[in-house]
């Protein structure tokens, strides 16, 4: 009867401490590495799974890399093939904190605060700080943010073939409706 009682009382706690998670399992991201003349290259995510959990101010984005989507089926396979290796390297992550935000204080008026953490991405590791902004709206928090990656960074090679039609740096862009 006390392991039923213990058992019952962990179970109780996971789920609570789980309802104090935000998550947002539609977010996006977009990213585009296009140059002038060539063709575009931009591709989204819109099933980006983001956690943030107020207490520790943690906030967590996975992403797949098979779920970006390209205008051109053939600039989704090289993507996948040949540039990210899906296969063998199948997420993105990004787990990091957000710096001197506090939920309940969140407000229908955006502000801007620092993510720092660690990117994960082609088995590379990178700690990053960008910045992001943070509003409440009807349905929770909503997060968004704009950076720049270096493929460099990430040991993605870019063939020297190609290498002028594809910018150096990536823009990035996330957004996410936290609940």
């Amino acid at each position: 009867m006390k392991n039923i009682t213990y058992l019952l009382l962990v179970v109780i706690s996971q789920v609570s401490t789980a309802q104090n998670k935000m998550i947002a399992t539609s977010g996006q991201i977009i990213f585009e590495a296009s140059v002038p003349f060539f063709e575009p290259i931009k591709a989204t995510d819109s099933k980006v799974m983001v956690t943030y959990d107020p207490k520790t101010q943690m906030l967590e984005c996975v992403s797949y890399i098979r779920n970006f989507n390209f205008e051109l089926p053939l600039m989704q396979r090289q993507f996948n093939e040949n540039y990210m290796e899906s296969n063998r390297y199948p997420k993105a992550v990004f787990k990091g904190k957000i710096e001197n935000f506090v939920s309940a204080n969140a407000d229908l008026i955006p502000k801007e605060y620092t993510l720092t953490g660690k990117m994960q991405l082609h088995g590379k590791s990178k700690i990053i700080s960008v910045k992001a902004i943070i509003q409440k709206n009807a349905n929770g928090i909503l997060l968004t943010s704009h950076f720049i990656l270096d493929p460099t960074d990430f040991k993605i090679e870019i063939p020297s073939t190609i290498a002028g039609k594809i910018a150096k740096t990536v823009t990035t862009n996330l957004a996410a409706n936290l609940q």
